[in-house]
């Protein structure tokens, strides 16, 4: 995807790909390192997205996280 941004859930998926792909077992060890590197960065990328989602949650909730209520 040259020159767009992935999203969340797509980052999220290529996430779980590496994982399975790893816990397969049948990949070289410096290619499993490499998956593990990016899987590494990918976790980082999306925790720090959640994060900030959260704190924008807050800042819209004054600060206190409610349950959503079910729409009528």
């Amino acid at each position: 995807m040259a020159g767009s941004k992935k999203t969340f859930d797509t980052r999220l998926a290529d996430l779980e790909t590496l994982v399975r792909r790893m816990e397969e077992g049948n990949l070289p060890l410096e290619e499993t390192l490499k998956l593990y590197e990016q899987g590494v960065r990918l976790h980082r990328a999306l925790a720090q997205e959640l994060d900030g989602a959260e704190k924008r949650m807050l800042e819209l909730t004054d600060g206190e996280l409610r349950e959503m209520e079910d729409a009528p």
